[in-house]
C-alpha cells in the first residue's frame, strides 16, 4: 500500500513538474500574444496528457532548426536584394504617391525589395485561362522556366502543365519545378512526376513529409509552402490564389468551382519572384541558381510600380498582418477584400472596424460554403462586430471563393497566395504583390464586383435570428484561434 502511494505520488510529482515545464516554455516563448499564452496554459493544466501533446505538435511555429539554418545559408549567399531587383537602373524608378510610399516602405522590411517600375500586367479572365497562358508562355520560353505550386492535381489542367514543361525541357529549356510535399503529394508520388524527371525536368518537393511518425520531431507538419509561383525567362512571372488545377477541384469537387484571381506580370517584378523561387529552390535541393539574380535587366519602358511581398516562418514575425493592416488604416474612401479564409487576430479585426468607423466604404466577400467547417465557423463568429462597426459582408455563393485581394481607394492592390488567417501569418510559405495602378486596381475591382453580384448580404438581422447554438458553436470554435 505504502509503495503504491510512494509510486503514485512521484507519478503525479513527475506530472506536475513537465505541466510547469511546458507552461514555463509558453510564457517564455517569443512573438506569442497574451490570449495565445493563457490558452495554451488552460489546455496543458486542464488536459494534462493530450494538452502537452498538443503542444509538443501545434504549439509552437517550428520548422526545425537544420532548415532554418540552411534557408539563412542560402539567403547570405544570394546576391544583394537590391542588386537582384535592379534598383540602380533609372528607367525602374517608381513613381509612387507620396499617400501610399509608407505602404511600400512596410513592404521592403519584410523581404527587402524595393518597388520597382516598368512593369506590365493584367488579371487573368479565370482559372483555365490563366493555365492557357501560362503553357503558352512555357511553350514560349527560351531559356528556363521556373515553378512553385502548393497544390498540383493530375486532373486536365495540371496535367496540361506537365506537358508543357516536357516539351519545354525537350527542346532545351532548363526547366524547375517544385510543389509542396503535402498539398502536391499525389502527384509527387505519380508517374506524370516520373515522366517529367525522365524528360529532364529538374523536380523538388518543398518542406517533404518523409515518415510522418518522426516528422513531428524535426518540425511541424502542417507548415508549408502556399506559395504559387511561375517564372519565365526572368522576365515573365504569375501572382495570385490559384493552384496547378482545374476550377472543379476534384479532390473537393463539392465545393467547385474554385474561383481564383491570378495576374500576369512582365517586367522587373519578376526578378523579386525568382529571389523567392530561388531561396525555396536551394534551400530544398542545394542547387546554387544565383547567376540567374545577376543578369542584367532589359530596358522597359514606363509601368505599374510594384513589389514582391513573400513571407513564411523564417521571414521576420509579423510580417503579412502588419501589411494588411496597413493597407486597412491607409484607406480614405474604399476598401474591398476577398478571402476564403477570414481568422483574424484582435488588431486586425480592430484595423477593419476601425477603416468602416472612419466612413471609409468597407466590404469583405468570403465563400458562403467554405471547405474548411472549423474556419467557416470561426469567421462568422466576427461578423457580429464587424456589421455593428459599418463593415459590409458579402457570402460568395458561385462557388468557394478562393481569390484573395484587396483594392484600396481604387488605386492599390494587393494579391497573392496569403490569407487572412493565422495559418497563412505564421505558419505558411506565402506570396504577394503590392502595386499601385488606377487602370490596374480598377480591373481587380470589377472583379470583385462580380464576386459581390454573385453573393448574399449579411445583416445585422440574420446574425440577430441565429440560434443560441450556433453563436455558441461558432464562438467555442473562433476560441482555438490563438492555439493553433
Amino acid at each position: 500500500m505504502n509503495q503504491g502511494i510512494s509510486i503514485g505520488t512521484i507519478s503525479m510529482t513527475l506530472h506536475i513538474l513537465i505541466q510547469i515545464v511546458f507552461v514555463v516554455r509558453v510564457l517564455l516563448r517569443p512573438h506569442r500574444d497574451p490570449a495565445s499564452r493563457i490558452a495554451w496554459i488552460v489546455v496543458i493544466i486542464g488536459l494534462p496528457v493530450l494538452g502537452i501533446l498538443a503542444y509538443i505538435l501545434l504549439g509552437e511555429t517550428n520548422i526545425g532548426r537544420r532548415r532554418v539554418e540552411r534557408m539563412r545559408e542560402v539567403l547570405l549567399r544570394l546576391p544583394d536584394v537590391a542588386d537582384a531587383a535592379g534598383a540602380d537602373a533609372t528607367n525602374l524608378q517608381v513613381d509612387v504617391p507620396h499617400r501610399y510610399a509608407h505602404l511600400f516602405q512596410v513592404g521592403k522590411t519584410v523581404n527587402g525589395f524595393d518597388p520597382v517600375g516598368g512593369n506590365r500586367a493584367h488579371l487573368m479572365l479565370d482559372s483555365n485561362a490563366t493555365i492557357a497562358s501560362i503553357m503558352a508562355d512555357i511553350d514560349a520560353a527560351k531559356d528556363h522556366v521556373h515553378l512553385l505550386f502548393y497544390i498540383w492535381l493530375m486532373d486536365n489542367n495540371g496535367c496540361k502543365v506537365v506537358e508543357a514543361l516536357k516539351r519545354a525541357a525537350a527542346r532545351g529549356v532548363t526547366c524547375r519545378a517544385m510543389a509542396d510535399g503535402l498539398g502536391s503529394r499525389i502527384m509527387i508520388g505519380s508517374e506524370h512526376w516520373k515522366a517529367m524527371r525522365e524528360a529532364g525536368v529538374h523536380l523538388a518537393s518543398a518542406l517533404p513529409i518523409g515518415n510522418p511518425l518522426l516528422r513531428p520531431l524535426k518540425g511541424r507538419i502542417d507548415l508549408r509552402n502556399h506559395r504559387k509561383i511561375v517564372i519565365v525567362d526572368n522576365h515573365i512571372t504569375y501572382c495570385g490564389s490559384q493552384n496547378c488545377a482545374d476550377p472543379e477541384f476534384r479532390v473537393k469537387a463539392k465545393y467547385a468551382p474554385w474561383v481564383d484571381a491570378m495576374m500576369r506580370f512582365e517586367g522587373p517584378i519578376a526578378r523579386q519572384n525568382q529571389f523567392l523561387f530561388a531561396s525555396d529552390w536551394e534551400a530544398e535541393t542545394g542547387e546554387n541558381v544565383s547567376d540567374l539574380l545577376r543578369q542584367p535587366i532589359p530596358p522597359t519602358q514606363p509601368g505599374v510600380p510594384a513589389q514582391v511581398i513573400g513571407t513564411g516562418p523564417t521571414v521576420r514575425y509579423s510580417a503579412m498582418p502588419e501589411m494588411f493592416e496597413s493597407l486597412m488604416y491607409t484607406a480614405r474612401r474604399e476598401l474591398v477584400i476577398s478571402t476564403p479564409y477570414y481568422v483574424p487576430d484582435e488588431s486586425m479585426q480592430a484595423g477593419l472596424c476601425a477603416s468602416a468607423r472612419r466612413r471609409v466604404d468597407t466590404t469583405i466577400i468570403v465563400p458562403a460554403r467554405n471547405d474548411s467547417w472549423i474556419v467557416g465557423a470561426a469567421s462568422r463568429s466576427y461578423y457580429s462586430d464587424l456589421l455593428a462597426a459599418g463593415v459590409q459582408i458579402f457570402e460568395y455563393e458561385g462557388g468557394l471563393l478562393h481569390t484573395k485581394s484587396l483594392t484600396l481607394d481604387g488605386e492599390v492592390t494587393l494579391i497573392g497566395s496569403a490569407n487572412m488567417d493565422r495559418r497563412s501569418f505564421e505558419l505558411n510559405y506565402e506570396n504577394n504583390i503590392l502595386f499601385y495602378d488606377r487602370s490596374l486596381t480598377a480591373d481587380m475591382r470589377q472583379r470583385q464586383e462580380s464576386y459581390i453580384a454573385k453573393s448574399k448580404p449579411i445583416t445585422c438581422e440574420m446574425v440577430e435570428r441565429w440560434t443560441w447554438r450556433r453563436r455558441l458553436w461558432n464562438n467555442s470554435i473562433a476560441m482555438l484561434g490563438p492555439v493553433l
